[in-house]
């Protein structure tokens, strides 16, 4: 059975850093899309960084240039945040899959990606003005 474990949020001001870790037990050591999501009160889950099975990584506009995710090993993805803004709040979500990642482009060119199977608990990060 599959568990994905988040760790790593907190509470910063705004213009400060966090590190998520995420750890996907149980999972093979093949190669897995990996990403992570934030889902704000009342608005829609969107997806931040995913990382495919070839290791390309792919980011939202809105965190580019800040955010760095990183595999660490097929089962193991950390996102750094940095630069962070009252925005970026909000519970994170690492999400897996045991193939490539899926995906479409939305209208603006911007991707969706969907069909992750499997879902962390989330861990929570406030950023305060």
């Amino acid at each position: 059975q599959v568990q994905m474990v988040e760790s790593g949020g907190g509470s910063v001001q705004t213009g400060g850093s966090l590190r998520l870790s995420c750890v996907a037990s149980g999972m093979s050591s093949g190669t897995n899309c990996m990403g992570w999501f934030r889902q704000a009160p009342g608005k829609e889950r969107v997806w931040v960084a995913v990382s495919d099975t070839d290791d390309s990584t792919y980011y939202a506009d809105s965190v580019k240039g800040r955010f760095t995710a990183s595999k660490d090993n097929t089962t193991t993805l950390s996102l750094q945040m940095d630069s962070l803004q009252p925005e970026d709040a909000g519970p994170y979500t690492c999400a897996a899959v045991f193939a490539p990642c899926s995906w479409r482009s939305n209208s603006d060119g911007s991707r969706y990606y969907y069909n992750m199977h499997y879902w962390g608990q989330g861990t929570l990060v406030t950023v305060s003005s």
